[in-house]
């Protein structure tokens, strides 16, 4: 089994002493997003979670404790932006805060551990082609040698985007565009030694060397681990992605990031009130089992198949 922690909210940034709990307790509520009252237990045992993903903008608060998931495998896909608060506006500095932090933690777990995430990307009258290249660079600049690869994509305008984004004022971008920005992107990336993939995008880059990302990637657990992986692509991804199955472990509408351009916040004032009554004691990220909700243990079981052999590496 893999844990995706998450897709939905930065748990490292908000709630990693959540987080630490959890694992040290082995296991997790987590209500259905469709049916709030149905929660599923998932155990978090060494035995059965096969590898953890952490989705992050600022891995600073866990950055001390990575010790205590020496019991798992894992990496962090960690979103580094070159856009401002008008966009994201309650990210630290990048240049005295998460630049740094992105090459501590490179530091501390290795490189191939760190996925640098370049998403979404959008363009409006500040956030231009030239903008982003010249940005691009000076990130690729600081961020190379302490990573492997560059995940992007493009805005998807979803209801709840297109409305949060409306200040924005964002020009849905032309194929052509796209070509031109990848092509430039990828050339800047071979400058600084890493390679660039492409999250959920149905567009052909193989003739820029950009393939198409396994944000949740088999591949990359079974090298960390040394170990196969029985488990197959996720079904309930769109179907470009090519992440594997995972159960992720976290709430829509708890993210206090609050970047507008996010699909898991519906409602400021709902985050606010979710994060009032987050503790992090709870087995739930926010909130406590009620007497209508009804708990179900959720059956997992570890993917590992055998040790790998030196032709597998």
């Amino acid at each position: 089994m893999i844990i995706s922690a998450s897709r939905r909210t930065d748990i490292p940034t908000y709630y990693s002493e959540w987080l630490f709990n959890r694992l040290k307790e082995e296991y997790v509520l987590v209500r259905n997003p469709m049916n709030i009252h149905q929660i599923g237990q998932i155990s978090l045992s060494p035995d059965v979670v096969d590898g953890i993903v952490f989705w992050t903008k600022n891995p600073l608060p866990m950055i001390h404790r990575l010790s205590e998931l020496d019991k798992y495998n894992y990496y962090f896909q960690f979103t580094l932006n070159a856009y401002d608060r008008d966009v994201e506006p309650n990210i630290p500095s990048k240049n005295n805060v998460i630049i740094p932090a992105f090459q501590q933690l490179s530091k501390a777990i290795g490189k191939d551990r760190v996925i640098w995430r370049y998403d979404p990307i959008f363009f409006n009258e500040r956030y231009t082609m030239e903008y982003h290249c010249k940005y691009f660079r000076v990130l690729a600049s600081k961020l190379g040698e302490y990573t492997e690869k560059c995940t992007v994509s493009f805005l998807d305008l979803y209801r709840n985007t297109a409305r949060n984004t409306q200040p924005l004022k964002i020009q849905q971008e032309t194929k052509g565009q796209q070509l031109e920005i990848m092509q430039r992107f990828s050339e800047i990336a071979k400058e600084y030694g890493f390679y660039i993939d492409t999250c959920a995008e149905a567009i052909d880059l193989e003739k820029f060397s950009i393939a198409h990302a396994h944000c949740i990637d088999k591949e990359r657990f079974e090298r960390l681990e040394k170990c196969k992986l029985s488990v197959e692509k996720d079904p309930n991804q769109r179907p470009e992605c090519g992440c594997i199955a995972s159960i992720d472990i976290g709430t829509y509408n708890t993210c206090r990031n609050g970047c507008l351009y996010c699909y898991a916040n519906y409602s400021h004032n709902t985050v606010m009130r979710n994060t009032q009554i987050h503790n992090p004691t709870s087995p739930l990220l926010f909130g406590e089992v009620g007497s209508d909700d009804v708990i179900k243990e959720r059956k997992v079981k570890s993917c590992k198949e055998c040790q790998m052999t030196l032709f597998d590496l």
